[in-house]
């Protein structure tokens, strides 16, 4: 904790403490830094950090604190307002609303107070110039939370109505305000359109998205919209999950979870948040948070479960039947508090509702674990790295800035761009100007190259030629990046030999000599990259030669310099690049590791991220799973918060393949579902995420969560197209979405999938895809009970097994047609044909067949088949037939039994249940044409199979079982 020396420190340690996670410590130290400024003796601290306690305890759940500071903050503006700069004029005014809101939200504050306030509210910003705007917004928050619906519709329109200025919430803010009473009123899907350019990620700030898209939830479940309910949730429960101040918006979300049927990860968001039972600087946000607990903990009870045990307050454990009624009880008595001092029974009414609300989707797969997970480490920067708003003098901000630049930290070019801000008008030297210009470049990139020039003219005047020509180079290294390779080539090589002088007559250091040798290294890789598959071999040959000229220049004068370090590593994942254009894999690896190595041991693991990346590609060209997969977890971590999201869901998602391909179906879910939470962040969701989306559902398919699978799987699909993933990711996404439907007993949908994705694969030069997909669809066809489609697919199908070869799929695809046929009427003789078809099919394929291993699965398929035949034979007689007709049906079947019995005979032990099986079936037929000697005999021979067969072998067991019942009823017959 930094000691508070001057008016600067007080406000680096503000800006600190402002970085630090919301709740009670926080606030703390905001209370500690304002007895610090009071020792100042300066007017201004104390109003700065006045103002700093009005805004920690606002983003908190100790909101009740306000009140104290902005009364003393207003009482030394009324005082003396000059003693406020323009700044905290405007936070004066600003935190008006915070205060208006924060009255209602605290029951022990009267009605009457509130509407003095609101007054005065009004005056004060007629006075200040202001709009209205905010004063109704504010007054239409105070009508609607009375239930006074007729002044809440007034205000709300005035709002609107009126324009829109400095003191006029954020666009996301006001969005939220209005699809809440748009959803208030039972308006849902006008709710849902207002919300839709802050769901869009057009309007942002510190608590939207969030609020956003918890309030969002039960709305678009109650207009069946329960896709995007499901994505709102994983996007908006990230977003709260770390910020202690949102209580209302995580009661929200364990909302959406009882009113889907999600009631374990209920419990589990409870159990992350036990400080939100007992909180009580924020009574609504208690109100709303206990109203759900006693929701989720009614639900379990109704379930049967009220004796669970449950997270709930502190000091003792509670079922759920317990929790029910202490939450009912603290919801009630809270929303009494605000009927009594509102003088309407308005929140009692609305606790009770929320309280009694039935599920609104039995069962909404999530794509989820119910486990409780680490919250994402968000790509926010550290406090030290973002100087803008600290408040600091100018060299301050400049030596901050200085120090990131030199240690080549992520947010160096922020920085600058901060100190330029801050220096608008002032008086600097030619260096700072310099780095102002160069950095500024940097950040503009093509746009920046004559700032380059500006830089290095800048640098000159301050006497550092050295750096002027560092500034060139890299003004022709962005050159280079925009196509124009030859003229940066040009622009390069008279630096190069301008800075090589210099260092020799000792006129620059290492690191700007090396600064141009590097941006020369740059330019002529970015020649070959650009020559792709015919590089010329002297072109590799200069790359690689300035490559080592950077080593050979910084080799052993690095120290503890991490900008030559960061050469180091660079030229060797140069060296590495160059390797694996060669083909030299191994080699590239080895390299690539260096650089990594390097940029982590100098402490710039960031820049390590791209070369782990690409280790992990070439191991797994190499086959070395592991390697991969260590280099991708490597990336991952060594990206840390500076990961751009993009960057974040694709090592995701690389991860989630790999360890899908090692058969870790649920940790790889896990890194799918970060890639899609990424992608979607960045923007990508109809790219990056709808492939990340896809890889999850056939994890989760995997896991045998069809439901989960399916959900997300549909949720894929509308983005996937084969322009930009390929068609057949559009095909997998179908079929594994057929897979689920079906298992979920959804076979005509599971159908619908299988023929969307078959029309795909029938334009493909292999069709065993297509084959396989219209099999697939007419099983699904005859499943759903439609059984003249379900004979066409069978029928095209077993064209295509034809076609290709696939003498198995043939024969499947006539033994279904015939079962098929049976199951319809005056069909007996066509099922015969279609079985009989399907003998002579394996048949003629053992005559053809040379492979042994060929020939014994095509033995077991026309054992199979015989098999089948003999059973469709003897359904098919009718209990109302002539007995001549029924027994000669049997005799028929116990034929095709017999031949099944010596087919699987002749594969030996390997198809020893196979044959007990179909010996079982014949002895069961003889005993049905009343011939008890050759039935027992039958049973006598699987016992005599199994003899000696171990009590762990579950099919012998039951073999012998069925054989000692068959003996039983011969001898019975035998006794008749």
């Amino acid at each position: 904790m930094s000691e508070i020396t001057d008016f600067d420190s007080l406000r680096r340690a503000m800006a600190e403490n402002g970085e630090e996670p919301e709740g009670p410590a926080r606030n703390a130290r905001a209370e500690q830094l304002l007895a610090e400024a009071e020792k100042l003796n300066i007017p201004l601290a104390v109003i700065e950090a006045l103002g700093h306690q009005l805004k920690v305890y606002n983003y908190s759940s100790e909101k009740g604190k306000m009140f104290v500071p902005f009364a003393r903050l207003l009482r030394m503006w009324d005082e003396r307002p000059e003693d406020f700069d323009e700044y905290e004029t405007h936070a004066l005014h600003w935190v008006f609303k915070w205060m208006s809101s924060g009255m209602l939200d605290q029951p022990h504050v009267p009605l009457a107070s509130i509407e003095k306030w609101l007054g005065e509210m009004e005056h004060r910003y007629r006075l200040a110039g202001h709009s209205e705007r905010a004063v109704r917004s504010a007054e239409f928050s105070v009508a609607a939370h009375v239930g006074d619906v007729a002044r809440a519709e007034r205000a709300y329109g005035a709002w609107l109505a009126a324009d829109r200025d400095a003191m006029a919430d954020c666009h996301a803010c006001e969005l939220h305000g209005q699809g809440w009473w748009q959803a208030e009123r039972g308006r849902e899907a006008e709710a849902i359109r207002l919300w839709g350019p802050v769901l869009q990620g057009e309007f942002t700030c510190a608590h939207e998205p969030h609020t956003v898209l918890a309030s969002s939830l039960t709305p678009l479940l109650r207009l069946g919209r329960v896709d995007e309910a499901r994505a709102n949730h994983l996007r908006g429960f990230r977003l709260v999950r770390a910020m202690e101040s949102m209580r209302g918006a995580y009661a929200d979300h364990v909302e959406f979870c009882v009113l889907t049927g999600n009631e374990a990860r209920g419990l589990e968001l409870l159990a992350e948040r036990p400080a939100y039972f007992t909180d009580d600087g924020h009574p609504r946000s208690k109100l709303e948070f206990m109203s759900v607990v006693a929701l989720l903990m009614d639900r379990l009870s109704a379930l049967g479960l009220g004796e669970r045990q449950v997270p709930g307050p502190a000091g003792r454990t509670w079922t759920a039947r317990e929790l029910a009624v202490h939450a009912r009880e603290e919801a009630l008595a809270l929303a009494a508090r605000f009927d009594e001092r509102n003088g309407t029974a308005h929140m009692s009414e609305r606790a009770r509702a929320r309280m009694e609300q039935e599920p609104l989707v039995e069962r909404l797969p999530l794509g989820v674990r119910t486990t409780a997970r680490p919250a994402p480490v968000a790509p926010v920067a550290h406090a030290a790295e973002t100087p803008e708003g600290t408040g600091r003098d100018l060299p301050a901000l400049i030596a901050e800035a200085r120090r990131l630049s030199d240690t080549l930290q992520p947010n160096a070019v922020e920085a600058w761009a901060a100190v330029s801000r801050a220096a608008e008008g002032a008086e600097l030297d030619a260096l700072d100007r310099a780095e102002i210009a160069d950095h500024r470049a940097m950040d503009l990139g093509p746009e920046g190259i004559a700032l380059f020039e500006e830089a290095a003219g800048l640098y000159a005047e301050a006497g550092d030629p050295g750096e002027a020509l560092a500034a060139r180079a890299r003004g022709a290294y962005v050159r280079a990046l925009t196509g124009e390779v030859s003229e940066a080539l040009t622009a390069i090589a008279g630096l190069y030999d301008r800075v090589l002088a210099l260092y020799a007559d000792d006129g620059t250091g290492v690191r700007q000599t090396a600064a141009v040798l590097m941006s020369r290294a740059r330019i002529l890789m970015r020649r070959v990259h650009e020559a792709e598959d015919s590089v010329p071999q002297a072109v590799v040959a200069e790359a690689e030669g300035a490559a080592r000229e950077v080593l050979a220049l910084v080799d052993g004068q690095s120290g503890d310099d991490v900008r030559l370090a960061s050469r180091i590593a660079e030229a060797q994942a140069m060296l590495a690049e160059l390797k694996a254009l060669a083909g030299d894999v191994e080699g590239a690896a080895e390299l690539f590791a260096r650089a990594s190595a390097a940029f982590v041991g100098a402490g710039l693991p960031w820049f390590a991220v791209e070369y782990e990346a690409r280790l992990a590609g070439l191991a797994h060209h190499l086959g070395d799973t592991a390697e991969a997969e260590r280099a991708l977890r490597a990336a991952l971590e060594h990206g840390g918060p500076h990961l751009e999201a993009t960057g974040r869901a694709q090592l995701h998602l690389q991860l989630a393949e790999v360890l899908g391909g090692r058969g870790l179906a649920e940790e790889a879910a896990e890194h799918a579902l970060e890639a899609a939470h990424w992608a979607d962040e960045a923007g990508e969701s109809r790219t990056l995420g709808a492939w990340a989306r896809h890889q999850l559902g056939g994890f989760l398919l995997r896991q045998g969560r069809f439901a989960e699978a399916a959900e997300v799987l549909e949720s894929a699909l509308p983005d996937l197209s084969a322009e930009t993933h390929g068609d057949g990711a559009v095909v997998q996404t179908q079929w594994w979405l057929g897979d689920c439907l079906s298992e979920l007993g959804e076979h005509r949908a599971a159908a619908e999938r299988r023929l969307q994705a078959a029309e795909i694969a029938r334009h493909w030069p292999e069709q065993h895809d297509h084959a396989t997909l219209a099999h697939l669809a007419a099983e699904s066809l005859g499943h759903a009970g439609l059984h003249a489609e379900a004979d066409g697919a069978y029928a095209r199908a077993g064209a295509l097994w034809r076609a290709v070869g696939n003498v198995h799929g043939l024969v499947r695809s006539l033994r279904a047609r015939a079962w098929l046929a049976l199951g319809e009427a005056d069909r007996e003789d066509a099922a015969s044909e279609l079985m009989a078809s399907a003998v002579q099919e394996c048949r003629a394929a053992l005559e053809s067949v040379d492979d042994e291993e060929a020939r014994e699965r095509l033995v077991g398929e026309l054992g199979h088949t015989h098999r089948q035949f003999g059973d469709l034979l003897a359904r098919s007689a009718a209990e109302d037939a002539e007995d001549d007709s029924i027994r000669g049906a049997l005799e028929r079947a116990l034929s095709q039994m017999t031949r099944a019995v010596e087919v699987f005979a002749s594969l030996g032990d390997d198809a020893l249940h196979s044959r007990t099986g179909a010996e079982l079936a014949a002895g069961w037929l003889e005993a049905d044409l009343s011939r008890p000697a050759e039935a027992a005999a039958r049973a006598r021979a699987v016992l005599a199979a199994y003899d000696g067969a171990g009590e762990d072998d579950r099919t012998a067991q039951e073999r012998r079982a069925e054989a000692g019942q068959m003996l039983q009823v011969v001898r019975e017959q035998d006794g008749a």
